[in-house]
């Protein structure tokens, strides 16, 4: 089994290495990786300027691109055998919620499972880890499971991973996304020249974190698995669609 690792805090990040010394004793693994943090990268693919791509030690490569630069890299040329699955994290951080819209880190995931191969996500729930053992099983375990019993060609996991012992994990759940309130407001400030320059602000506390969301899992110490589509279609509102467009003239200039 070969492994392409990568994620959106880089290739330095203690996640990714401990993700990677975790996978390397069940299979042959290759990290791509970015350069630097892109966090917050969501699916963005480069494309005007070319992306370079540094062997820095033997299966291990920093690219100076997004973390979906990265696997699409990895999946298409720049290795000599194609991954048989695309693993990304360990995030510092979780990824609950409406943070799967931005997440580089869920990105990397979904961009495998575009290029054909099984992916999943794996974020533990502190931007301060202290256990990132557990989280690195818990992917371990996963992987291991995808192997033995694949998952339709549609979907990704995205685990989230209480911040805790391994033996203080209470379970898993699966789970659906939860969402937070509206995000805080832009922070302003200057700049020595005394122009005005912004960070964005802090994401927005929990809003729908109830029973079977992917929030309530992680705080009550359970593994959350969500599965994601990657179809964005939503089909269930096709037929009121319709009935919204029917009548509609678009006319001519």
């Amino acid at each position: 089994m070969h492994l392409l690792i990568s994620n959106d805090d880089g290739y330095q990040a203690p996640g990714i290495q401990c993700l990677a010394e975790a996978l390397a004793k069940i299979a042959t693994i290759t990290v791509v990786a970015p350069h630097f943090d892109r966090s917050g990268a969501s699916n963005s693919l480069t494309l005007q300027t070319p992306i370079r791509a540094t062997e820095v030690r033997p299966g291990w490569y920093r690219v100076d691109g997004t973390p979906t630069d990265c696997v699409h890299l990895g999946v298409t040329g720049l290795l000599q055998q194609e991954p048989d699955m695309v693993v990304s994290g360990i995030n510092a951080g979780a990824n609950l919620g409406d943070d799967v819209i931005y997440s580089g880190t869920v990105a990397a995931a979904m961009e495998g499972r575009h290029l054909g191969a099984p992916a999943i996500a794996v974020s533990i729930n502190s931007f301060h880890p202290q256990h990132f053992a557990t989280a690195a099983h818990v992917a371990t375990h996963f992987v291991q499971q995808l192997i033995q019993k694949p998952l339709a060609n549609d979907t990704i996991l995205n685990i989230n991973v209480p911040d805790i012992p391994l033996s203080a994990l209470a379970g898993v759940k699966t789970t659906r996304l939860g969402n937070r309130h509206k995000a805080e407001p832009a922070i302003q400030q200057q700049d020595p020249r005394g122009r005005p320059v912004y960070w964005v602000g802090a994401a927005g506390p929990e809003q729908d974190a109830g029973p079977g969301t992917d929030f309530h899992a992680v705080n009550n110490n359970f593994v959350s698995v969500t599965p994601l589509h990657v179809d964005l279609t939503q089909y269930s509102a096709m037929d009121g669609i319709n009935e919204w467009l029917m009548g509609t003239e678009l006319g001519h200039e």
